[in-house]
């Protein structure tokens, strides 16, 4: 080994590379089983690979982890992880647990656990790095310290929930998407007090890239109070696709408790079916003026909050400049604004070609428009010909994939199926090699 101790949460992220220097995956997290008399061992790393997909690599097959990177012998099996009974994930449950000092000095909370390899491809717990609480007793150096395994034992209070605080810190660079994923691999109490702990606008992100059922299931473990700060940060889209899944008292009460701006647009949306153009649109595109010059269509666009799908075009309406707008002018996009100096008026570069929709087209449809045409968006009128929002590439994708995608990202004869009876388009994963499945040892 390239190294015999290696801090856990360093180890979130590293890439994993087969002996031939291809990255085949990253490490999300470390395996361990709790012994009797001594230190927890270390039985795998749960990596993940494309597509999403979280496999199991026994720390066996691991010959190096050096230099942000670990490298392992021959291929990774590729079946699905499951966690069996006795396990535990070092970074998603023991990061935030409890400690109490067999010497009686106190409590202290685990914000990072050490590995070492007492024998070749033999690793096991070694250190705790811990924290005291404020107002405690301090360590001769200050309120943190290391400490050996065998000089704390773990507190499991009754109806106490573990600290996810150090868990969000350690996967603060993910995507949301990404996130998500985690989350989704976590056991539903651990997920809910990570849920918890999230800011509103990060917890809101994480739910859009989450099935329905998991939305749900979080949202109503959440006050009603802090379920609608939630929603408020949501897209308008995505909200309303929750707040339809939700029973209809709760949905209204939660619809009541959201900022009245940000409900309207959800109420609006859900007047629309499911399967039209009203019920897929979102109603925050980029508006501006005939007047607005390409200088300030570029500084919108520029927002680092803004969606790529949205970001590719601004949409010219007569005033008010707010869905529902004033009549609807057309569209200008990104690559056009860039051919033209920063004072070039906006209503003279309009795309004439692009004819808007109605509310009530079909999903159908609107996903011909957008793939006939090279597409990522197209705006949504009403029969008075107002703006009322704008249906991305994005949005079309949600309706097409199969509901559970999200945690079945490997299904892609169900992908592919579904979407070309919908609309003669097809999707679908990375197909994983027959031979992978069966070259790796340490099989589960």
């Amino acid at each position: 080994m390239s190294a015999t101790r290696v801090f856990v949460a360093r180890l979130a992220g590293c890439a994993v590379f087969d002996p031939a220097g291809d990255r085949v995956g990253k490490v999300r997290d470390v395996l361990v089983v709790y012994r009797r008399n001594d230190p927890p061992r270390v039985v795998g790393l749960i990596v993940e690979v494309p597509g999403k997909r979280r496999v199991f690599l026994s720390i066996g097959r691991v010959t190096s982890i050096s230099g942000g990177q670990i490298i392992t012998t021959g291929l990774i099996n590729l079946r699905r992880f499951e966690q069996r009974g006795g396990e535990v994930r070092v970074i998603a449950e023991m990061l935030g647990r409890k400690v109490s000092f067999n010497d009686g000095s106190g409590e202290a909370t685990v914000e990072d656990v050490s590995i070492e390899e007492r024998e070749p491809g033999e690793w096991e717990v070694e250190q705790l790095f811990v924290r005291r609480p404020k107002g405690a007793s301090p360590f001769s150096k200050g309120q943190s310290a290391y400490v050996t395994w065998r000089e704390v034992r773990e507190l499991a209070a009754s109806g106490e929930a573990q600290s996810a605080e150090q868990l969000i810190a350690t996967y603060s660079e993910l995507k949301p998407a990404d996130l998500a994923n985690t989350l989704l691999d976590l056991p539903v109490a651990r997920r809910q007090e990570v849920a918890e702990e999230l800011s509103d606008d990060r917890l809101a992100d994480v739910l859009e890239e989450m099935p329905e059922s998991d939305q749900v299931e979080i949202l109503s473990g959440l006050g009603d109070d802090r379920a609608a700060d939630v929603l408020d940060h949501m897209q308008p889209d995505d909200a309303a696709d929750l707040i339809a899944q939700l029973p209809e008292e709760r949905g209204e009460h939660l619809l009541e408790l959201m900022e009245p701006e940000e409900a309207e647009d959800v109420r609006m949306l859900l007047s629309y079916g499911p399967d039209s153009a009203g019920g897929l649109m979102t109603t925050e595109p980029i508006i501006v003026s005939a007047d607005a010059t390409v200088a300030e269509g570029l500084a919108l666009i520029r927002r680092h909050d803004l969606p790529p799908a949205l970001g590719a075009a601004v949409c010219v309406t007569l005033p008010p400049y707010e869905a529902p707008t004033g009549r609807f002018l057309g569209v200008v996009h990104f690559q056009r604004m860039l051919r033209y100096p920063p004072h070039e008026r906006l209503g003279t570069l309009i795309d004439q070609g692009l004819e808007p929709v109605g509310a009530d087209t079909s999903a159908a449809e609107v996903s011909r428009i957008l793939a006939s045409y090279d597409l990522v968006s197209v705006p949504v009128i009403d029969e008075k010909h107002r703006l009322v929002g704008v249906v991305t590439i994005d949005d079309v994708l949600d309706y097409l994939l199969p509901d559970d995608w999200r945690s079945h990202p490997e299904d892609d004869d169900e992908v592919s199926k579904r979407a070309t009876a919908r609309a003669q388009l097809t999707t679908g994963s990375i197909p994983i090699p027959s031979t992978a499945r069966r070259a790796a040892d340490g099989t589960r």
